[in-house]
């Protein structure tokens, strides 16, 4: 006698992205699989005394959403941090900082995260004698919605050893002023870890990000506690946004073990992909690590197969790299890699069979992130690589036509462009010739280019939140000329989010479709996506989320 589903969905709009079989009405799960897929009187049948039955009332069910480009551990300390989105002008800021340090009176450093570059005005560049205003009798720091910059007070310059400047990795900078000491803005990672060290969680949220080693000392049996709760607090805010799967960018061996450990204790709600975070100051026999990596985690719900290195840093801070100078500058940018070694680290992570994933923003920095992967192609030998560069937000022409010569993955966050429905528009703008923005945030173009578009949020840069993202790639801002119409189709941008995550990882013959014998991660929306008018898609949310079949989240 065949067994019974556990769980039945009923009168919904089914979008499985199987060409076989591209709409339904309803599905069965059965041990954390999906066992049928067909009308709802079809699956109706199949229901036994027991069976969970949802009713989807009409609206869209579809696979899981995959959000794979986040940085999990930091995205979850940050939802109990000051979040300064929308705060303007040094009078504002100076009030909600210091109603927030009134009731958070242990915290050694008092941390905001989301600080817009022209958060004290436009025009206006944000220095320690300022943040001394705002917070005068206690560490302060700030950090930019791009997690490139933070900038700090002078009691936390002072506190964290960066008031007289320091020595840092190239590409980052602590920026001196004119009188010598620290001006309060520190680019880059390796600049800010003193700051962070002084949060709530020391900077082990971010250690995977800043240094992709583990913390030293071992974090102790609280702190691990302490950071565990964080993640399962960060794990259910992505399962109720429909989320059953995350593609890490930042990675060490302390976050590949809190995750295994959650998995164990069944709190780990999303399938998290960690990389190994491959350094330029690194040797290349550091790969040894990721090859650890690989063999310790290997489940499906905790695994690495990926490095990830960054190849320069943002617009906002001119420290993305350009082949020609900002304007009204020399400068081009700062670049994390000298070209050769990036080559070399391609070649050897190409060898071992890493997936390899490059953060490149600034056209020369994507120029140079497809010359490593072609000079590992033509060392290597060609390959089903899928190797990603991650945001690509100026591009050259000459560079297009490389993605599907090449093979490579365009890893795209639509909420990061100026029409993405997030950012100002100005402060891009400002940063780039009228040559530059054409190809700049091109998804159409790059889609239409015959290369493979995924898309994500680069969390908590904007929020994990999938529809607002959704409905910046459907329905962007419209800008005037050089600007051009980036929109995707719905369908387009839905498959981008779930089966061509679950493609990019290697993983598209056991999720990412609504077809029998997938893995049952499933979103069930509160509307009808196909019928919403594309300027409101940002108001549907998830009503249920499966992942493996289990339940992580109902409305």
């Amino acid at each position: 006698m065949t067994k019974a589903p556990d769980t039945v969905i009923l009168n919904g709009r089914l979008i499985t992205f199987d060409s076989a079989r591209p709409y339904a009405e309803g599905l069965a799960i059965a041990d954390g699989v999906i066992t049928a897929v067909g009308s709802t009187a079809e699956i109706r049948a199949l229901a036994g005394p027991s069976t969970r039955v949802i009713d989807a009332a009409g609206s869209t069910v579809l696979p899981g959403f995959i959000d794979s480009h986040v940085h999990l551990f930091g995205g979850s300390v940050e939802l109990a941090c000051l979040d300064l989105t929308s705060i303007k002008g040094e009078a504002q800021l100076t009030e909600v900082v210091r109603d927030w340090a009134k009731w958070n009176t242990d915290d050694q450093l008092v941390f905001a995260v989301q600080a817009d570059y022209a958060i004290l005005g436009d025009g206006i560049k944000t220095t320690r004698q300022a943040l001394d205003r705002v917070l005068p009798d206690r560490p302060f720091a700030m950090y930019a919605p791009d997690h490139h910059t933070v900038w700090a007070n002078t009691a936390a310059l002072e506190a964290a050893g960066l008031l007289h400047g320091a020595e840092v990795e190239a590409g980052a900078q602590v920026v001196m002023g004119s009188d010598g000491l620290a001006s309060g803005e520190l680019q880059e990672p390796s600049a800010y870890a003193p700051v962070l060290r002084m949060t709530r969680h020391a900077g082990r949220d971010m250690m995977g990000l800043v240094t992709g080693a583990d913390p030293v000392p071992p974090a102790t049996l609280a702190e691990r506690t302490l950071d565990k709760a964080a993640l399962e607090r960060g794990l259910q805010h992505c399962a109720s946004h429909g989320i059953t799967g995350l593609h890490n960018m930042d990675g060490n061996f302390y976050q590949l073990e809190l995750l295994s450990e959650m998995e164990r204790d069944g709190t780990l709600l999303c399938r998290t992909e960690v990389p190994f975070h491959y350094k330029s100051p690194d040797p290349l026999d550091r790969f040894s690590e990721a090859q650890e990596m690989r063999q310790r985690f290997n489940s499906d719900m905790v695994w690495c197969n990926r490095v990830k290195m960054f190849m320069d840093g943002v617009v906002e801070s001119g420290t993305a790299l350009m082949l020609q100078p900002y304007p009204g500058t020399d400068h081009i940018g700062d670049a994390v890699f000298e070209a050769e070694h990036f080559n070399q680290a391609c070649i050897r992570a190409d060898a071992m069979g890493l997936q390899i994933a490059t953060h490149a923003i600034g056209d020369l920095a994507v120029r140079r992130t497809l010359d490593g992967y072609e000079a590992a192609r033509r060392t290597n030998g060609a390959r089903d690589s899928r190797h990603r560069i991650e945001h690509i937000e100026v591009l050259h022409p000459d560079d297009l036509p490389r993605f599907k010569d090449l093979g490579v993955v365009a890893s795209i966050q639509p909420g990061h462009a100026p029409f993405g429905g997030y950012f100002p528009p100005s402060g891009v703008r400002a940063m780039l010739h009228d040559a530059q923005i054409p190809l700049s945030y091109a998804w159409a173009d790059i889609r239409n280019s015959g290369a493979k578009v995924i898309f994500s949020t680069d969390w908590p840069v904007i929020p994990v939140d999938v529809m607002p993202t959704i409905k910046g790639a459907v329905a962007p801002l419209k800008l005037d000329a050089p600007w051009r119409d980036q929109s995707q189709t719905l369908l387009e941008t839905l498959e981008s989010y779930t089966a061509g995550n679950a493609w990019v990882e290697f993983n598209e013959t056991r999720k990412g479709k609504l077809k029998p014998g997938m893995m049952a991660d499933i979103a069930v929306m509160d509307h009808n996506l196909e019928t919403m008018d594309p300027e409101t898609l940002n108001q549907a949310r998830a009503a249920f989320t499966f992942c493996a079949g289990r339940m992580t989240w109902q409305a």
